[in-house]
């Protein structure tokens, strides 16, 4: 929606003004919030820069979220005014160019914007790290989610079927928000490893394919866990050049983690394992034939061990791990992070 149309008034009924904003297209298909006035200026004051600001800007329609406006769908998609900073941070990161705004929301490939929320702001607004991490019951990170695809449609007009061309789209696109596990992650968190001043919190933005659960109830050893992660990682329908996010359950990173292993042993061992024969690709179609004898034999799960990001989330009990791919089938998109509320360069 335009700042112009952003205020409408409606008879005093909560679901006829639910039923207006269906009518006006605002939704992702489940019922939203109206965005009542004081709620919006509620966001707005969490905030604190003026309503105008502009945070994110998107190249191919020249459309561009202000604070205002993601403060109304923020509202609609259920939000706190607590989370708003989190939304903020969020947009700033995917509103710079290797993220790949504009290809990431509107490509066949189906992308969901994953955020991942590290640092003292998870315990603070009650965000989820734990049991069912992906999936509902917690009101931070199914609506801090909800809210990317909302602003996504409403502002940014990458409405399905007409901007959004995605062949089979991703549950995420609904929402695909979680925070990082702190009591049971035995490496630096995400953002410290990012540099980010201790007490800071972070967000780290990715556009992601779907979610790929990886199970090892069985096996007792780094090798046999990672092993198990690098053949998911490595599967010929997913495996390409761009970054991948994996999850490891406290279960799995006991295992790693108590034979010594850092999160830099981790991503080289996966990266190094999770590849596949340059001849079979070539068969497959997944690459084109090269008579260069320079090039690789193999084709790896990225271009590098540092296209990996590690963290840790989820219940304590259960061998359940996941690998999320990116969207594109090269280097479509680079993940990007933001600190939370702090400006780290003024």
């Amino acid at each position: 929606m335009s700042e112009a149309q952003s205020i409408h008034e409606v008879q005093d009924d909560l679901l006829e003004a639910m039923d207006f904003c269906y009518e006006q297209g605002w939704t992702d298909g489940l019922p939203v919030v109206p965005p009542e006035e004081s709620r919006v200026e509620a966001m707005v004051t969490m905030e604190g820069r003026p309503a105008e600001t502009v945070l994110a800007h998107h190249p191919a329609t020249g459309l561009e979220l202000t604070v205002h406006a993601a403060a109304v769908n923020a509202v609609m998609a259920g939000c706190l005014p607590d989370y708003f900073p989190v939304i903020v941070a969020a947009f700033e990161a995917m509103d710079r160019e290797p993220f790949n705004f504009h290809g990431s929301t509107v490509s066949t490939g189906g992308s969901a914007h994953l955020l991942i929320v590290s640092g003292p702001i998870v315990d603070e607004i009650g965000m989820n790290a734990g049991v069912n991490l992906f999936g509902p019951g917690n009101r931070a990170n199914a609506t801090i989610g909800r809210t990317i695809r909302l602003t996504l449609m409403n502002v940014f007009k990458i409405v399905p079927g007409i901007a959004d061309k995605s062949t089979q789209g991703n549950p995420g696109k609904y929402s695909f928000c979680i925070a990082e596990r702190a009591d049971k992650n035995p490496w630096p968190l995400l953002c410290e490893e990012f540099g980010y001043p201790e007490g800071v919190s972070s967000v780290t933005v990715f556009a992601g394919a779907g979610f790929c659960n990886v199970e090892n109830h069985g096996g007792n050893t780094p090798e046999a866990i990672l092993d198990t992660m690098a053949d998911a990682m490595a599967n010929y329908g997913c495996i390409s050049a761009g970054q991948s996010v994996v999850i490891f359950s406290p279960e799995h990173v006991e295992i790693i983690a108590r034979s010594g292993w850092s999160k830099g042993d981790v991503r080289k061992y996966l990266f190094e394992q999770a590849k596949q024969p340059r001849t079979v690709m070539e068969r497959l179609g997944k690459i084109q034939r090269t008579n260069d004898k320079q090039d690789r034999q193999d084709i790896h799960r990225g271009l590098e061990p540092d296209d990996i990001l590690i963290t840790v989330g989820g219940g304590d009990a259960g061998g359940h791990s996941c690998f999320i791919p990116s969207w594109s089938r090269g280097r479509g998109s680079i993940m990007q992070t933001q600190s939370i509320g702090v400006c780290i360069d003024c």
